[in-house]
This record gives structure tokens, C-alpha cells and sequence, in this order.
């Protein structure tokens, strides 16, 4: 099969994983909340992005090697971290962690990943991150930093854009429980996926494992269906300046929207900013979050390393956002749609769909150099 032919864009692989996983895991996948308002902002503010092309450009051969953080990075993209990796595919933190590695860009497993990070890490090697809820009980999070750090993880990401629960009404349609009820329902769906189905009893069920580990801490939490409360912290400056000292690596702050949080977050030491609206997961009525890049990057000048996430599904919106003042554009759906729909395969051909793209829009473009775009650039996301 020819895969290039057979699934051209994101949108293919989309369409792919959506027929070959049971419906309730697509749809904790793929879901935005409320209405879904927020990603469609997301997706009409990019297409807003647009650039002037030039002619007559001669051969466009980009070099997308990527320099970021003192690493060199194969392209300006990597993998974001997404919960419940194993729940869209069977394995899929082990087959994104060992693409991650070979393939030298970023992967950062989440702290409800399906799989330990003492599993994870070392395949990852030197690409891996590790993105962290934080606990309320410091002794937990004392003891996920060192086992994070045990484990290789070269980065930390404290996500702060997840400050209590999202209704996500899809998956609440989908009756999609953390662990997953036994349904007449969701026998069905799992037996009308096969392959989905055989993977999971091999790989064995998707659970919280890091949390579920330190059960045992807690006082009355004794069951799976409570260890997601032991992540369930409400971290404020305090916490944010007590992981800057616990922490001795780089130290990343992921879900930021506003300017002045930028500016604050600088003077507190952080080493990079990830500017994220959580892909529409979690608020429905803020701004798209390209509309905020290039606000935070005037904020905190032109030397502080900036990440973009939220809506990503092709190279051309890899370049929108380097345009607009990221240093580094990291996908989360997207290489998940990638591995349910095709397996050990996926991961590359995302890869190739995004590189392909990103070289032949530069062609278009007419810049050879990444740092070119934005003089081509013609007209900013607007504030829509």
C-alpha cells in the first residue's frame, strides 16, 4: 500500500483511527468541550495565518534541523503529551517513545500516561520529557520528580491550564469512565474492534499508573477509580516556585494564554513557556491560542524560548506558528490519530505528511531558511 496515496493528510488518519478503535476511546481522543466552539476558533484562527508567495525562489531545500533548549532536534516539532495514550491505541506510549528516539524529536509522556515513566524514559533516551499534575501532597510530587529524573526525562512540564475538570459532553455521551465500565455497551464496542481488542489484553487494560502507584499514600483512596485524585491538586505561585527549586533541569510552563502570566513566569525562572488553549479541552469561551502567540512573545522579548500547541494537524500550521514567534511547535492528537490508524507505521508517515507539507509550502513561500517566514507573512490570526 502507498500509504502517501492512500492517507495524504491528517485528516485521513483521522478518518483511519476512528474506524479501528471502539467509539468511547475516538471520542475521549478527539473531543473538544462545550459545543466545541473553542476548536473551531482554533482551526478558522490558523487558516487566518496567511502568507505573500513569492516567484522564482529557485531549489527550496530547508534544513528543519532545530536547535531548542540546547538540544538539537531533527525538526521544529515533536510530540505533546496526551492522557490516556493507551486507551486510543495499545502500546502507544512505547511505539511513540522508541519513534521519539530514532526518529530525534521531543516526546513527553503524561503523568496519566498507560505506562510508568521508569518504562517510558528509557526508551525515549534523550528526547524524553515528562509533563506533570501536580499532586497536592508534596511528598508525591517530590518522589514523581525523582523518578522522573531516575528515568532520563530531560524536560518538566508543569501543565496550569487544567485548574479543575472539563464537562467534555462528548465523552460523557460516549459513556467513557476512568476505569471503563463493563457496558453492554462497551462490550460491544470492543468486540466489533478487534485488533484494538487483542492489543489491549496482550499490553493489558489502560489504567493510571503512575497515580495508581501511590495508592497506598493516601488515606482512603484504595481503588483505581480514586487515583485520579491524587492528582487533583490546586497549584498556585507557591507550588510553581517550590518545582523551580526541586527540579534542576529545564522547566517548562504549558497552558499559557495571557501576556502578563508570561512576563510573571520569566521573573520566576522558568526556562520555556508553552503557549496552549489545551486544544479547546478545557474552556470553551478564551481566545484561539495563535491569536495569544505573538502578544506573549512581545511580552517576554525575542530570547525566551516559546512552544505552540492547539489545533496543529498540518505542516503548513507548523509554519504559522514559528511565523508568529514559537521557537518549537509540539502535536498531540494528531500522532495519535497516526498510531491508531496504522500502527508501528503511523509515527513515520505523520512525520513525512508534516515534512512534506512544511518543504513544499516553503517552496510556495518562497523562504528557505524557517527564519524567513515571517517577512512573507501578510496578515495575522485575528482575535475572532
Amino acid at each position: 500500500m502507498d500509504l502517501d496515496l492512500t492517507y495524504p493528510a491528517v485528516s485521513d488518519l483521522r478518518a483511519r483511527a476512528r474506524r479501528r478503535i471502539p467509539h468511547f476511546a475516538f471520542e475521549y481522543l478527539d473531543s473538544g468541550t462545550g459545543t466545541e466552539l473553542q476548536v473551531a476558533r482554533n482551526r478558522q484562527a490558523l487558516d487566518d495565518v496567511l502568507f505573500l508567495p513569492d516567484i522564482l525562489p529557485g531549489r527550496v531545500a530547508p534544513d528543519f534541523t532545530t536547535r531548542f533548549m540546547g538540544t538539537d532536534y531533527a525538526r521544529p516539532f515533536g510530540i505533546a503529551p496526551l492522557g490516556m495514550s493507551g486507551l486510543m491505541w495499545p502500546g502507544a506510549e512505547a511505539i511513540l517513545a522508541r519513534f521519539a528516539q530514532a526518529a530525534r524529536i521531543p516526546y513527553a509522556i503524561s503523568t496519566v500516561a498507560t505506562r510508568l515513566p521508569e518504562e517510558i524514559g528509557p526508551l525515549s533516551g534523550d528526547m524524553g520529557w515528562f509533563q506533570l499534575y501536580c499532586p497536592a501532597d508534596a511528598g508525591i510530587r517530590r518522589d514523581m520528580l525523582r523518578r522522573a529524573r531516575d528515568s532520563g526525562f530531560t524536560k518538566l512540564i508543569l501543565t496550569v491550564d487544567v485548574p479543575d475538570d472539563s464537562r467534555r459532553e462528548r465523552q460523557r455521551r460516549a459513556k467513557l469512565t476512568l476505569p471503563p465500565k463493563i457496558t453492554p455497551r462497551v462490550i460491544w464496542e470492543i468486540l466489533t474492534h478487534p485488533r484494538w481488542s487483542l492489543g489491549t489484553l496482550k499490553v493489558g487494560q489502560p489504567r493510571l499508573r503512575l497515580p495508581e502507584s501511590y495508592l497506598d499514600r493516601v488515606e482512603s483512596l484504595s481503588s483505581l477509580a480514586h487515583a485520579g485524585h491524587i492528582i487533583r491538586g490546586a497549584p498556585d505561585w507557591d507550588t510553581l516556585k517550590a518545582l523551580r527549586s526541586e527540579w534542576d533541569r529545564d522547566f517548562l510552563v504549558k497552558g499559557v494564554m495571557c501576556p502578563d502570566a508570561a512576563k510573571r513566569l520569566v521573573s520566576e525562572g522558568v526556562d520555556a513557556i508553552w503557549v496552549s488553549n489545551h486544544s479547546g479541552r478545557q474552556f470553551e469561551p478564551g481566545p484561539a491560542a495563535i491569536t495569544q502567540l505573538p502578544m506573549i512573545r512581545d511580552a517576554v522579548g525575542p530570547d525566551m524560548p516559546l512552544l505552540f500547541d492547539s489545533g496543529v494537524s498540518s505542516g503548513m500550521d507548523v509554519l504559522r506558528a514559528l511565523a508568529l514567534g514559537a521557537n518549537f511547535v509540539m502535536l498531540g492528537r494528531a500522532w495519535h490519530y497516526a498510531v491508531a490508524a496504522l500502527g508501528d507505521a503511523g509515527p513515520a508517515h505523520l512525520m513525512h505528511i508534516l515534512t512534506d507539507d512544511m518543504q513544499l509550502n516553503m517552496a510556495q513561500i518562497g523562504t528557505h531558511a524557517l527564519s524567513d517566514l515571517p517577512r512573507r507573512l501578510i496578515r495575522q490570526a485575528s482575535n475572532s
